[in-house]
């Protein structure tokens, strides 16, 4: 591709002007992620066509963006279907009536977080953890009087746990591949940042859990919905599926195929047409209950219901495409590379392009790689571990797509849980504490690996 005539002022002319456009659009207007993405879309096509970057060249590295996305794109249909029929099948309902019979509704956000985090230790998986206990759990959040930005952002903190934490996590297998370094190691390293955040977390937990709910009102709330909710046997089935193919490394889109397949089977064998699967599955779950909670708690799942994240992601996709392929990134950050002149700027600047990465592109594994591409020697020539690099990809590029809009992590998460990305980000505290855990770890030198200590 043309990029040659990429200089580093024009680079970053033409990045400030992404930032305006998606910051004044989404945070300024109002206005939805995706027509702001457009417009950033056509701003960086046009101005590399002046710049001497054939229209073709932008069109391939557009496309080359959005393949990189095709699985995550096609695991959101599925996770579609899924809660649907987990929905129509009795599985969250049932997962929600247990809920209101055991969670005692003072400690109701610690267990959110910490079950959250067990699941998503086991399964590896932040979205399968939202997209399963996390939506019942906000059905028994929202239900008990918590504030919904307040239960998704313990959901997702505690998602992101378990998925930092689980060696069969991609992004986690990602950091330690583009570092080099032993999985385990990796992930015992990662505790220095990890466990100080959820500490913190969980401590958070308790203090608005103490303060959201009177137990009164909760107890009312909960008999009138558990009255509403028959439970079944079966929900144990899809759930133990989940676990099982987990723990036989089954990639993510034939685990959830196997867990639709077996749901799906359940729902034709109880009565139901072919006619009416198809529509279960296609557009979602609608309780035939009149009662405005309940329809409130489970009148969602479907895969036209992800349509709109899809689009949302695809065009992220595609200008992360543009700005990584062609080089505009590295116009931009290559020259700052040869500028570090310490440990802890090495670390810091690695935990700032990891983020920015991912405001920029919205793409949770490009945020985590190019870090790691960018500084990797530069860790050798500071006498620091590979360790301490991978550590800080995945505190800073693994971790903040949960915080942007138009990011696959944040767009997935805001269609799950039904509650926007801004709104649930102020208590996300797993996501925002890990790079300030990450960061004064390099300025005290408290966990920071240096190369002779890899072992």
């Amino acid at each position: 591709m043309t990029t040659n005539k990429i200089n580093r002022t024009f680079a970053t002319l033409l990045l400030i002007g992404v930032v305006v456009i998606l910051a004044g659009g989404i945070i300024g207007l109002g206005l939805a992620p995706i027509a702001p993405l457009l417009v950033a879309i056509a701003w960086v096509v046009l101005l590399m066509r002046l710049s001497g970057v054939s229209f073709k060249d932008a069109q391939a590295a557009l496309i080359k963006g959005i393949e990189a996305g095709i699985a995550p794109l096609f695991l959101f249909l599925l996770i579609g279907a899924m809660i649907a029929l987990w929905l129509g099948t009795g599985v969250i309902p049932t997962m929600i009536w247990a809920g209101f019979k055991l969670i005692n509704p003072q400690w109701f956000l610690p267990t959110a977080l910490l079950t959250c985090a067990l699941v998503g230790m086991m399964i590896g998986s932040a979205f399968t953890t939202m997209s399963t206990v996390g939506v019942a759990l906000m059905g028994i959040g929202t239900t008990i009087g918590f504030n919904p930005a307040i239960v998704a952002g313990f959901v997702v903190s505690g998602a992101i746990f378990g998925d930092k934490s689980s060696p069969l996590s991609d992004s986690t297998n990602l950091a330690a591949a583009v570092a080099e370094v032993d999985l385990f190691a990796h992930l015992k390293n990662l505790m220095w940042t990890t466990i100080p955040a959820l500490l913190v977390t969980l401590l958070l937990a308790f203090v608005f859990g103490l303060s959201g709910v009177h137990a009164g009102s909760v107890a009312l709330k909960t008999s009138d919905m558990t009255h509403l909710i028959t439970p079944t046997w079966w929900a144990i089935v899809p759930i133990l599926l989940i676990f099982v193919t987990a723990m036989k490394k089954v990639p993510a889109i034939p685990s959830l195929l196997i867990n639709v397949v077996v749901c799906s089977a359940y729902y034709l064998f109880s009565g139901h047409s072919l006619k009416t699967w198809s529509n279960l599955v296609v557009n979602g779950f609608h309780t035939t209950s009149h009662n405005a909670t309940l329809a409130a708690l489970l009148n969602r799942g479907g895969m036209v219901a992800m349509m709109d994240t899809i689009m949302l992601i695809m065009l992220a996709l595609a200008l992360g495409g543009l700005l990584s392929n062609l080089g505009i990134l590295r116009a931009v950050m290559n020259p700052l590379v040869s500028k570090l002149k310490s440990q802890r700027s090495l670390v810091f600047s690695t935990l700032v392009t990891g983020i920015a990465t991912n405001f920029l592109v919205g793409e949770q594994y490009l945020s985590t790689m190019l870090p790691g591409q960018l500084f990797k020697e530069d860790y050798k020539r500071f006498g620091l571990s590979p360790l301490a690099l991978s550590r800080a990809m995945e505190d800073s590029g693994a971790i903040a797509n949960y915080l942007v809009p138009w990011g696959v992590a944040g767009a997935f998460a805001s269609q799950t849980l039904h509650v926007p990305v801004l709104s649930f980000v102020p208590f996300t505290f797993l996501a925002l504490l890990s790079p300030v855990f990450s960061l004064l770890s390099a300025l005290t030198g408290m966990g920071l690996k240096q190369s002779k200590k890899e072992a």
